[in-house]
């Protein structure tokens, strides 16, 4: 006889299924045209005759479902003793949306062995009705309650459900549903709906079976067999939505929920009294953690598959706030390495932020808190370099954040109730923070997370946040060479203040004499920050910081007092001269400011009137040959500079700026980028032409160009300009007539 498999059977696992007698594909084609339709339709289990037209269930697509729902779902017998195998991640083949209703063919054959039945069920009588079909939590349904679904047909009484080979040319994508008297066929439209209800309706029969073995069963052993088998139908079903893994995860969490026992009864007077009621206390919470251990195992590898509810990360984290050193912290781990993984945001899921903050707290509370922390970190982490799960960084900041937050901003109790709300511990969450600025490609990241300063001025002034935070996890963001690790230093708006400014002497939050201070200063000037803007804005909010350092003998606190002296920002005589004295009452000050005055006196020889009004250096010339020309006499009458095709960079910004009035500026096809762009456009206020063809400068430097109101002319060909940033240099620049944009974004 001819077989037609599904087109989503799986042949790995069609060939466990054993099919009820061997010798029915060898039936003669005369006898299946002269066996009786009744005999076709029995079960497999009851069959008086060889099944003929209805194949039998070796064909099936069942084996792709699970494996313990085979053998009362599919063709394998509800008396076979064969183990199931390991549940497996899932099925390989086409994914399905769970169906709860649809319209579909409904044939009704009866298993009656009367002549008139045998007459009725014949395949030349056989009568189609079109119904809208409903998998309800108990039975399945019609809209229409006529015909052949006069009543409901419960899940209970499907002894079982499988799809048929074609049996008719005529009818083909069928369902066969095996009832006590008859058998109900479902014809789809193709395979794929077909399957789509197939697997829908095992699914549906999975939670009433479970459901009903439960209320009729308070056996642990029996409740745990049922979810396995739950649980295992939803790693292998190919339906894929939120509901199939989400069902069984709240069954669990009902479980534990379920499990919970009352705290210790009490007194009239508050005082327990009775010891046996303590010792029967402790034996229930012992038997709530075994259960609870228990649940949790076979729950495993669904928590690794899917989040967990609402309901049961509540229930997991009072669990493990109550047993942080029981097994159920390492059961856990995994789906909290997966919510770290996957999580976008905790504001829509809080519960899932409680059950991390209080894991990370249990972990703590072991005997070695720290390394299994520090293991527990490494291991998310991953062996490499780099780690490949993006959001990990974030979601463990946001949570440390956050727990840092509540725990200084948890409002005063009454004292009249006397009740002191629980706080979260707080050297668990500065240690996460300090081991993920251990990793060097976990450290940009961390210091965008940190650079807006998110903790609470209560935070800031506590002795733990300051000794953890500031000294060591600061410090080594300052010590890092990256340019975009160390700029946390520095406020996200010139208004809000900064790390380096909490770390000022001048600071309540200052952890130290300014020791911190300085090394943040020492890296700020020694890479980007060597600019107009940054010492402006120190001059304003530390300069009595820097005043007193440079007392101190500051390298860094002195260089930058220097700075505001020659660039001239200090606001009065009375402030020039203290910060001479300050420099003078060091041995390394006094040689700073011998150099600096020696520097001014040149520059003011180099600004005298006098000398050309236009220079072209040659093709080869260098940084230093600008150095040395802008050193050897006046050039005070110097407009127009042309460095084209030379080999200068942006270290020659500082000899630039001592031209203040430059007009015309040629850097075309030159190794001039965006530092230089940015000191040149705080010092060289009245230039007007500006030539950056061909040069490796892109919107960081370009940007800064806006503080040039005198430009009429702009170059910035080939370039790496954007179209955004060349938009909005245009409306902040009124006096612009001509721009060269081509080979560029904005072209």
């Amino acid at each position: 006889m001819r077989q037609e498999t599904t087109s989503t059977s799986s042949p790995q696992l069609s060939t466990g299924v054993t099919p009820a007698t061997n010798n029915e594909r060898d039936l003669p084609s005369e006898t299946a045209e002269t066996s009786s339709v009744t005999e076709e339709c029995l079960p497999v289990g009851m069959s008086l005759k060889k099944p003929d037209t209805l194949d039998p269930p070796s064909c099936l697509p069942a084996a792709r479902s699970c494996p313990n729902l085979e053998q009362q779902s599919t063709g394998c017998s509800s008396t076979s003793d064969s183990s199931s195998p390991s549940p497996s991640p899932g099925p390989a083949g086409p994914r399905f949306k769970p169906l709860a209703e649809g319209d579909i063919q409904v044939c009704y054959l009866n298993h009656a062995r009367t002549l008139v039945s045998k007459i009725l069920s014949s395949k030349f009588l056989r009568r189609w009705e079109t119904h809208h079909l409903y998998l309800n939590d108990a039975c399945l349904s019609s809209k229409t309650l006529t015909g052949f679904l006069q009543q409901p047909v419960p899940y209970s009484s499907m002894t079982e459900v499988y799809a048929v080979a074609r049996w008719d040319p005529t009818y083909k994508y069928c369902l066969r549903i095996v009832l006590p008297d008859g058998s109900l066929l479902l014809q789809a439209s193709n395979a794929y709906t077909r399957d789509q209800w197939y697997h829908s309706i095992l699914w549906k029969k999975s939670i009433f079976k479970y459901q009903h073995t439960v209320s009729i069963n308070t056996k642990e052993d029996i409740i745990l067999k049922e979810l396995k088998s739950m649980v295992d139908f939803a790693l292998w079903t190919p339906l894929q939505d939120e509901r199939v893994n989400g069902t069984p995860l709240e069954v669990v969490a009902k479980l534990l929920e379920d499990s919970s026992i009352p705290k210790l009864s009490n007194s009239k007077d508050n005082k327990i009294k009775d010891k046996e009621e303590i010792d029967k206390n402790v034996e229930n919470l012992n038997d709530q953690r075994s259960w609870a251990e228990a649940v949790l195992g076979v729950a495993a590898p669904l928590l690794e598959k899917a989040p967990p509810p609402p309901v049961l990360a509540r229930a997991l984290a009072r669990l493990t706030h109550q047993h942080p050193k029981s097994s159920l912290v390492p059961a856990i781990a995994p789906a909290i390495t997966r919510c770290l993984k996957h999580t976008v945001d905790f504001g829509k899921s809080p519960d899932m932020r409680k059950l991390i903050q209080v894991f990370i707290a249990a972990l703590y509370q072991n005997d070695d808190g720290e390394q299994s922390i520090r293991d527990y970190i490494s291991s998310i982490h991953g062996p490499g370099s780099d780690c490949p799960h993006p959001r990990i960084l974030p979601n463990l900041v946001s949570i440390c954040v956050a727990a840092i937050f509540h725990r200084f901003e948890t409002p005063k109790y009454d004292l009249d109730i006397g009740k002191i709300p629980p706080v979260p511990p707080l050297n668990c969450y500065l240690l996460v923070l300090t081991i993920t600025s251990e990793y060097c490609d976990w450290r940009p990241g961390l210091s965008a997370l940190l650079q807006p300063v998110p903790f609470p001025e209560g935070a800031l002034a506590n002795k733990q946040v300051q000794e953890t935070i500031m000294t060591d996890l600061m410090c080594r963001l300052a010590q890092d060479p990256r340019c975009t690790v160390h700029r946390v230093l520095l406020p996200v708006r010139e208004l809000r203040p900064g790390w380096i400014h909490i770390a000022a002497p001048s600071n309540p939050a200052c952890p130290d004499d300014g020791t911190l201070f300085g090394k943040m200063l020492t890296s700020l000037l020694e890479c980007c920050c060597r600019r107009k803007k940054f010492i402006s804005s120190l001059l304003k909010q530390t300069g009595s910081a820097c005043i007193l350092l440079g007392v101190r003998g500051c390298d860094a606190a002195q260089e930058a007092l220097c700075l505001m002296l020659e660039w001239r920002l200090l606001p009065n005589e009375e402030a020039r001269l203290q910060v001479v004295s300050a420099l003078q009452s060091t041995p390394l000050g006094k040689d700073r400011y011998s150099a600096l005055c020696q520097r001014q006196k040149n520059l003011q020889e180099l600004q005298q009137k006098g000398g050309p009004k236009k220079l072209v250096l040659p093709v080869r010339a260098t940084d230093a040959d600008v150095a040395l020309l802008l050193g050897g006499g006046a050039l005070g009458n110097l407009e127009c500079l042309s460095l084209a095709f030379t080999s200068v960079t942006s270290a020659c910004a500082e000899q630039l700026i001592k031209l203040p009035a430059l007009r015309y500026l040629n850097l075309w096809a030159t190794q001039f980028g965006d530092a230089g762009l940015q000191m040149i456009s705080e010092h060289l206020q009245k230039l007007q032409v500006l030539n950056l063809c061909e040069t490796p400068v892109s919107d960081k430097g370009i940007s800064t160009l806006a503080s040039l109101t005198s430009l009429r002319k702009l170059n910035l060909n080939s370039t790496k300009l954007s179209a955004q940033t060349f938009e909005s240099l245009k409306k902040r620049l009124p006096s612009l007539q001509e721009f060269d944009v081509r080979y560029t974004e904005a072209w």
